[in-house]
């Protein structure tokens, strides 16, 4: 298995760069329509239950299933299969724990994101479009460190 990594590193390496790109794309763009769903176009505030409503609960459900979740399962498969290369992952740096920890929060904020669509359907969402603004202000931080990360190797 090790051997079939080290003579595709290059191919998965690039498979787990357009899914890193298709990711992150959603995770700037959803909360975003989250903001939009929540203030409307005149900022008054889109009603639960109308046209508008149900036409942004569409968009953030193809975003999140047809695009993020499986841009998400890309991404870890692709990963992986970089983390288990031979010679690929210096465990004894600083560099791959503090990817490993971006990862794991931009994995966590994926599935925050995932929760608050939920909201949105049910009817339940108490958050302003301020509190979406600055949550998407996250997954910026999580790819810088995990930039920095890989190409600094520090």
């Amino acid at each position: 298995m090790l051997d079939f990594l080290a003579e595709w590193y290059l191919w998965v390496k690039a498979l787990h760069i357009m899914a890193v790109i298709t990711w992150m794309a959603g995770i700037f763009y959803l909360p975003r329509l989250f903001v939009y769903h929540v203030e409307g176009y005149d900022r008054k505030g889109v009603e639960p239950g109308s046209e508008m409503d149900l036409l942004f609960q569409r968009m953030e459900r193809l975003l999140l299933r047809a695009i993020m979740n499986p841009s998400l399962v890309a991404v870890w498969i692709f990963g992986l299969c970089l983390v288990f290369t031979p010679g690929i992952v210096d465990w004894s740096s600083v560099w791959p724990w503090t990817k490993a920890a971006a990862v794991l929060a931009m994995t966590w904020y994926h599935h925050w994101l995932g929760k608050r669509r939920k909201d949105f359907v049910n009817g339940t969402n108490t958050r302003s479009g301020r509190t979406y603004r600055m949550m998407n202000e996250l997954p910026t931080i999580f790819m810088v460190v995990i930039v920095l990360s890989v190409v600094l190797k520090f």
